[in-house]
């Protein structure tokens, strides 16, 4: 594509909120979308804590299939350019709806993760969270743990630490990019107006339009990489 309106290197501050778009180039199912994995399977069974009360056999049988999914891909070309602006001595922030933590792989190192990470758990007693690699992770209990995926079901609620962590970078940027984001999703829907009310340029990359574009000052109709590609 043609060079971008907004060139990266111009900007000191920068915020780069990301959703399913970007990481379905490296072949990540998205979740909404054509071929969107709450196509074929029901959340309330896999994917909220009624469903993990009920049958923890089966959502840790599930998320570790989505576990496998993830491993087997790779960071494409627009988490590798992320984390060069980040590289390059710009102060850049991660916002992300993702869970599977290829921006990390790409070399980012602040990500804000609203809705956790496949990669971690969590004690449910405690609220201990770890990391967890291993694929598949099985349930342990031992009379005081029990450990469920470290990610934000359907009726939890966000944590409050990250989302604060959120809008203050998002306020104090320069330069907002989502980038891939259905705007659908809340209360994470609701974090481009705090950029946009504090006079940050706001940029949205995505091949559709969404209820959101309106607010935005310019908006890329590209992929990801190529979006931000023509950005540096």
């Amino acid at each position: 594509m043609s060079e971008s309106p907004i060139q990266l290197g111009d900007y000191s501050r920068v915020v780069f909120f990301t959703g399913a778009g970007i990481s379905a180039e490296s072949g990540v199912p998205t979740y909404r979308g054509k071929g969107g994995i709450w196509k074929e399977y029901d959340y309330e069974q896999y994917a909220c804590q009624d469903a993990f009360d009920r049958d923890p056999e089966a959502v840790w049988e599930f998320h570790n299939y989505r576990r496998q999914l993830v491993a087997d891909c790779k960071p494409n070309t627009g988490h590798e350019i992320i984390a060069a602006v980040e590289q390059r001595g710009a102060q850049v922030t991660v916002v992300t709806q993702n869970i599977d933590g290829l921006h990390q792989r790409a070399g980012s190192e602040r990500v804000l993760e609203l809705h956790g990470s496949l990669w971690k758990v969590r004690d449910e007693l405690s609220g201990f969270v770890k990391e967890q690699f291993d694929v598949p992770f099985q349930a342990q209990i031992d009379y005081a743990h029990w450990w469920r995926p470290d990610i934000v079901w359907f009726g939890d609620s966000l944590r409050g630490d990250v989302v604060r962590e959120a809008v203050s970078a998002i306020e104090s940027c320069d330069l907002f990019v989502s980038i891939g984001t259905s705007a659908v999703v809340y209360p994470a829907a609701e974090l481009p107006y705090h950029a946009r009310d504090r006079g940050a340029v706001c940029v949205e990359v995505n091949p559709e339009q969404t209820r959101l574009s309106s607010i935005y000052d310019h908006c890329i109709r590209a992929t990801a990489s190529d979006a931000l590609r023509a950005m540096i």
